[in-house]
Protein backbone atom coordinates (compact mmCIF):
# COMPACT_ATOMS: atom_id res chain seq x y z
CA UNK A 1 0.00 0.00 0.00
CA UNK A 2 1.33 3.45 -0.95
CA UNK A 3 1.88 5.74 2.04
CA UNK A 4 2.09 9.50 1.50
CA UNK A 5 4.06 11.86 3.70
CA UNK A 6 2.07 14.76 5.11
CA UNK A 7 3.87 17.33 2.92
CA UNK A 8 3.32 15.26 -0.24
CA UNK A 9 -0.33 14.80 0.66
CA UNK A 10 -0.77 18.56 1.06
CA UNK A 11 0.85 19.21 -2.32
CA UNK A 12 -1.35 16.64 -4.05
CA UNK A 13 -4.48 18.02 -2.39
CA UNK A 14 -3.60 21.58 -3.39
CA UNK A 15 -2.98 20.46 -6.98
CA UNK A 16 -6.31 18.67 -7.08
CA UNK A 17 -8.19 21.67 -5.68
CA UNK A 18 -6.46 24.00 -8.11
CA UNK A 19 -7.38 21.80 -11.08
CA UNK A 20 -11.02 21.68 -9.93
CA UNK A 21 -11.26 25.44 -9.48
CA UNK A 22 -11.19 26.25 -13.17
CA UNK A 23 -10.40 29.81 -14.19
CA UNK A 24 -12.49 31.54 -11.54
CA UNK A 25 -9.55 32.22 -9.22
CA UNK A 26 -8.70 35.94 -8.96
CA UNK A 27 -5.48 37.25 -10.47
CA UNK A 28 -4.78 39.33 -7.36
CA UNK A 29 -5.56 37.76 -4.01
CA UNK A 30 -5.87 39.86 -0.85
CA UNK A 31 -6.19 38.52 2.65
CA UNK A 32 -9.31 40.48 3.65
CA UNK A 33 -12.43 41.92 2.05
CA UNK A 34 -11.33 45.42 3.04
CA UNK A 35 -8.03 45.04 1.21
CA UNK A 36 -9.86 43.59 -1.78
CA UNK A 37 -12.03 46.71 -2.08
CA UNK A 38 -9.07 49.05 -1.73
CA UNK A 39 -7.14 47.06 -4.34
CA UNK A 40 -10.04 47.09 -6.82
CA UNK A 41 -10.05 50.86 -6.62
CA UNK A 42 -6.41 50.84 -7.72
CA UNK A 43 -6.34 48.16 -10.42
CA UNK A 44 -9.75 48.86 -11.95
CA UNK A 45 -10.63 46.21 -14.51
CA UNK A 46 -7.08 45.25 -15.48
CA UNK A 47 -7.11 42.29 -13.09
CA UNK A 48 -9.69 40.39 -11.08
CA UNK A 49 -9.35 40.79 -7.31
CA UNK A 50 -10.54 38.42 -4.59
CA UNK A 51 -10.31 37.99 -0.83
CA UNK A 52 -8.89 34.94 0.90
CA UNK A 53 -11.15 35.46 3.92
CA UNK A 54 -14.89 35.38 3.29
CA UNK A 55 -17.26 38.17 4.27
CA UNK A 56 -17.82 38.27 8.02
CA UNK A 57 -14.77 36.22 8.97
CA UNK A 58 -12.73 37.25 12.01
CA UNK A 59 -9.08 37.25 10.91
CA UNK A 60 -7.91 36.83 14.50
CA UNK A 61 -9.53 33.41 14.87
CA UNK A 62 -9.74 32.28 11.24
CA UNK A 63 -8.81 28.66 10.57
CA UNK A 64 -7.41 28.22 7.04
CA UNK A 65 -8.50 25.42 4.73
CA UNK A 66 -6.76 23.50 1.92
CA UNK A 67 -8.85 25.58 -0.50
CA UNK A 68 -7.04 28.67 0.78
CA UNK A 69 -3.70 27.13 -0.20
CA UNK A 70 -5.11 26.43 -3.65
CA UNK A 71 -6.24 30.06 -4.01
CA UNK A 72 -2.77 31.31 -3.14
CA UNK A 73 -1.23 28.82 -5.59
CA UNK A 74 -3.34 30.24 -8.43
CA UNK A 75 -2.82 33.92 -7.58
CA UNK A 76 -0.42 36.15 -9.46
CA UNK A 77 -0.04 38.70 -6.65
CA UNK A 78 -0.79 38.40 -2.93
CA UNK A 79 -1.64 41.54 -0.95
CA UNK A 80 -1.52 41.38 2.84
CA UNK A 81 -2.15 43.88 5.62
CA UNK A 82 1.04 43.04 7.51
CA UNK A 83 1.65 44.41 11.02
CA UNK A 84 1.38 40.87 12.45
CA UNK A 85 -2.27 40.63 11.38
CA UNK A 86 -2.38 37.51 9.24
CA UNK A 87 -1.18 34.77 11.54
CA UNK A 88 -3.43 32.39 9.61
CA UNK A 89 -1.05 32.72 6.62
CA UNK A 90 1.66 30.78 8.43
CA UNK A 91 1.98 27.51 6.54
CA UNK A 92 -0.35 28.52 3.71
CA UNK A 93 2.29 30.29 1.65
CA UNK A 94 4.81 27.54 2.44
CA UNK A 95 2.45 24.91 1.03
CA UNK A 96 1.38 26.95 -1.99
CA UNK A 97 2.87 26.10 -5.37
CA UNK A 98 5.05 28.63 -7.18
CA UNK A 99 6.17 32.09 -6.21
CA UNK A 100 4.32 35.38 -6.41
CA UNK A 101 4.93 39.00 -5.39
CA UNK A 102 3.68 39.77 -1.89
CA UNK A 103 2.64 43.38 -1.26
CA UNK A 104 2.45 44.52 2.37
CA UNK A 105 -0.16 47.27 2.41
CA UNK A 106 0.93 48.71 5.77
CA UNK A 107 4.65 48.90 4.92
CA UNK A 108 6.28 52.06 6.24
CA UNK A 109 3.47 53.07 8.59
CA UNK A 110 4.00 53.83 12.28
CA UNK A 111 2.54 51.06 14.42
CA UNK A 112 0.87 51.46 17.79
CA UNK A 113 1.77 49.15 20.69
CA UNK A 114 0.31 48.75 24.17
CA UNK A 115 2.10 50.37 27.10
CA UNK A 116 3.92 47.19 28.12
CA UNK A 117 4.16 45.88 24.53
CA UNK A 118 2.82 42.54 25.77
CA UNK A 119 0.33 42.19 22.94
CA UNK A 120 2.61 43.02 20.02
CA UNK A 121 1.48 45.74 17.62
CA UNK A 122 -1.94 47.03 16.68
CA UNK A 123 -2.66 45.91 13.09
CA UNK A 124 -5.97 47.82 12.64
CA UNK A 125 -4.38 50.68 10.71
CA UNK A 126 -7.19 50.88 8.14
CA UNK A 127 -9.55 52.43 10.69
CA UNK A 128 -7.77 55.72 10.00
CA UNK A 129 -8.42 56.63 6.32
CA UNK A 130 -5.10 58.43 6.19
CA UNK A 131 -3.36 55.10 6.68
CA UNK A 132 -5.44 53.67 3.85
CA UNK A 133 -3.97 56.38 1.63
CA UNK A 134 -0.59 54.77 2.36
CA UNK A 135 -2.13 51.37 1.62
CA UNK A 136 -3.21 52.70 -1.78
CA UNK A 137 0.29 53.99 -2.52
CA UNK A 138 1.91 50.70 -1.51
CA UNK A 139 -0.57 48.67 -3.55
CA UNK A 140 -0.15 50.95 -6.56
CA UNK A 141 3.62 50.54 -6.39
CA UNK A 142 3.36 46.77 -5.94
CA UNK A 143 1.01 46.11 -8.85
CA UNK A 144 2.95 48.52 -11.07
CA UNK A 145 6.10 46.47 -10.53
CA UNK A 146 4.13 43.38 -11.52
CA UNK A 147 2.42 45.07 -14.49
CA UNK A 148 4.45 48.03 -15.71
CA UNK A 149 2.15 48.52 -18.71
CA UNK A 150 -0.67 49.48 -16.35
CA UNK A 151 1.33 52.17 -14.55
CA UNK A 152 -0.70 55.12 -15.86
CA UNK A 153 -4.00 53.42 -15.07
CA UNK A 154 -2.89 52.59 -11.54
CA UNK A 155 -1.61 56.11 -10.96
CA UNK A 156 -4.85 57.68 -12.17
CA UNK A 157 -7.07 55.29 -10.22
CA UNK A 158 -5.02 55.68 -7.06
CA UNK A 159 -5.16 59.47 -7.21
CA UNK A 160 -8.94 59.43 -7.67
CA UNK A 161 -9.42 57.05 -4.76
CA UNK A 162 -7.07 59.02 -2.52
CA UNK A 163 -9.25 62.08 -3.15
CA UNK A 164 -12.27 60.06 -1.95
CA UNK A 165 -10.37 58.98 1.17
CA UNK A 166 -9.43 62.58 1.93
CA UNK A 167 -13.10 63.52 1.57
CA UNK A 168 -14.00 60.69 3.97
CA UNK A 169 -11.46 61.95 6.50
CA UNK A 170 -12.92 65.46 6.31
CA UNK A 171 -16.45 64.08 6.76
CA UNK A 172 -15.44 62.10 9.85
CA UNK A 173 -13.80 65.19 11.34
CA UNK A 174 -17.04 67.09 10.77
CA UNK A 175 -19.09 64.39 12.49
CA UNK A 176 -16.74 64.17 15.47
CA UNK A 177 -16.81 67.96 15.90
CA UNK A 178 -20.48 67.63 16.88
CA UNK A 179 -19.56 65.54 19.94
CA UNK A 180 -18.56 67.19 23.22
CA UNK A 181 -14.84 66.41 23.73
CA UNK A 182 -15.65 65.05 27.20
CA UNK A 183 -17.89 62.42 25.61
CA UNK A 184 -15.33 61.25 23.06
CA UNK A 185 -14.73 58.10 25.07
CA UNK A 186 -14.51 54.62 23.57
CA UNK A 187 -14.77 51.17 25.13
CA UNK A 188 -14.32 48.29 22.69
CA UNK A 189 -14.49 44.51 22.61
CA UNK A 190 -10.79 44.21 21.79
CA UNK A 191 -8.24 46.92 21.19
CA UNK A 192 -9.15 47.75 17.60
CA UNK A 193 -9.90 51.48 17.51
CA UNK A 194 -6.52 52.90 18.51
CA UNK A 195 -5.69 54.51 15.16
CA UNK A 196 -9.23 55.85 14.78
CA UNK A 197 -9.09 57.32 18.28
CA UNK A 198 -5.67 58.89 17.75
CA UNK A 199 -6.71 60.53 14.50
CA UNK A 200 -10.05 61.93 15.67
CA UNK A 201 -9.39 62.86 19.28
CA UNK A 202 -11.03 60.01 21.19
CA UNK A 203 -9.88 58.34 24.40
CA UNK A 204 -9.96 54.55 24.51
CA UNK A 205 -10.49 53.91 28.22
CA UNK A 206 -10.79 50.14 28.10
CA UNK A 207 -11.55 46.96 26.23
CA UNK A 208 -13.40 43.79 27.19
CA UNK A 209 -10.43 41.83 25.86
CA UNK A 210 -7.14 43.58 26.63
CA UNK A 211 -5.52 42.50 23.40
CA UNK A 212 -5.18 43.60 19.78
CA UNK A 213 -6.75 40.23 18.92
CA UNK A 214 -10.29 39.09 19.62
CA UNK A 215 -8.94 35.56 20.05
CA UNK A 216 -8.19 35.94 23.78
CA UNK A 217 -10.02 35.78 27.10
CA UNK A 218 -10.16 38.37 29.90
CA UNK A 219 -9.60 37.51 33.54
CA UNK A 220 -12.10 38.32 36.29
CA UNK A 221 -9.67 41.00 37.49
CA UNK A 222 -9.59 42.61 34.05
CA UNK A 223 -13.37 42.58 33.85
CA UNK A 224 -13.64 44.28 37.25
CA UNK A 225 -11.07 46.86 36.19
CA UNK A 226 -13.05 47.64 33.03
CA UNK A 227 -16.21 48.20 35.07
CA UNK A 228 -14.29 50.73 37.18
CA UNK A 229 -12.93 52.52 34.10
CA UNK A 230 -16.38 52.78 32.53
CA UNK A 231 -17.79 54.32 35.69
CA UNK A 232 -14.79 56.61 36.17
CA UNK A 233 -14.89 58.03 32.63
CA UNK A 234 -18.69 57.85 32.30
CA UNK A 235 -18.37 55.95 29.03
CA UNK A 236 -21.81 55.70 27.40
CA UNK A 237 -21.33 52.54 25.33
CA UNK A 238 -19.26 49.47 24.51
CA UNK A 239 -18.54 49.07 20.78
CA UNK A 240 -18.32 45.63 19.20
CA UNK A 241 -17.68 44.26 15.75
CA UNK A 242 -20.63 42.32 14.33
CA UNK A 243 -18.53 39.13 14.50
CA UNK A 244 -17.78 39.54 18.22
CA UNK A 245 -19.64 37.56 20.85
CA UNK A 246 -21.66 40.12 22.89
CA UNK A 247 -21.92 37.98 26.03
CA UNK A 248 -19.13 39.59 28.08
CA UNK A 249 -20.03 43.11 26.94
CA UNK A 250 -23.64 42.53 27.94
CA UNK A 251 -22.49 41.31 31.34
CA UNK A 252 -20.50 44.50 31.86
CA UNK A 253 -23.39 46.59 30.55
CA UNK A 254 -25.66 45.03 33.15
CA UNK A 255 -23.28 46.20 35.88
CA UNK A 256 -22.68 49.69 34.50
CA UNK A 257 -25.86 50.62 32.66
CA UNK A 258 -24.07 51.43 29.37
CA UNK A 259 -25.35 50.54 25.93
CA UNK A 260 -23.81 47.82 23.78
CA UNK A 261 -23.36 48.72 20.10
CA UNK A 262 -22.81 45.32 18.54
CA UNK A 263 -23.10 45.99 14.82
CA UNK A 264 -19.91 47.80 13.83
CA UNK A 265 -17.88 46.43 10.93
CA UNK A 266 -14.20 46.73 11.78
CA UNK A 267 -12.56 43.64 10.25
CA UNK A 268 -14.73 42.77 7.25
CA UNK A 269 -17.05 44.28 4.69
CA UNK A 270 -20.60 43.02 4.13
CA UNK A 271 -22.18 41.45 1.02
CA UNK A 272 -24.68 44.31 0.77
CA UNK A 273 -25.56 47.28 2.97
CA UNK A 274 -24.45 48.67 5.32
CA UNK A 275 -20.75 48.11 4.53
CA UNK A 276 -20.15 46.79 0.99
CA UNK A 277 -17.12 49.05 0.49
CA UNK A 278 -14.44 50.44 2.79
CA UNK A 279 -15.76 54.00 2.54
CA UNK A 280 -19.34 52.93 3.24
CA UNK A 281 -18.08 50.78 6.13
CA UNK A 282 -16.36 53.76 7.73
CA UNK A 283 -19.36 56.04 7.25
CA UNK A 284 -21.66 53.45 8.82
CA UNK A 285 -19.31 52.87 11.77
CA UNK A 286 -18.87 56.57 12.44
CA UNK A 287 -22.61 57.21 12.23
CA UNK A 288 -23.30 54.49 14.80
CA UNK A 289 -20.51 55.68 17.12
CA UNK A 290 -21.74 59.27 16.95
CA UNK A 291 -25.33 58.25 17.69
CA UNK A 292 -24.19 56.32 20.77
CA UNK A 293 -22.08 59.20 22.11
CA UNK A 294 -24.49 62.10 21.59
Amino acid sequence: MLRLTRSLAVILLVSLLASCSGTNAPDILTTTTILADVTRNVVGDRFSVGSLLPVGADPHSYQPTPQDTAKISQSKVLIINGAEYEHFLEGLIENADGERPVVEASAGLRLLTDAENEHGVDPHLWLDPNNVISYVENIREGVTQFDLQGAEVYESNANAYIAELQELDAWINGQVAQIDPQRRVLVTNHEALGYFAERYGFRVVGAVIESFSSDASPSAEQMAGLVEQIKLHEAPAIFLDAADSPALAQQIAAETGVNVVSDLHLESLTDGPPAPTYIEMMRDNVTKIMEALK
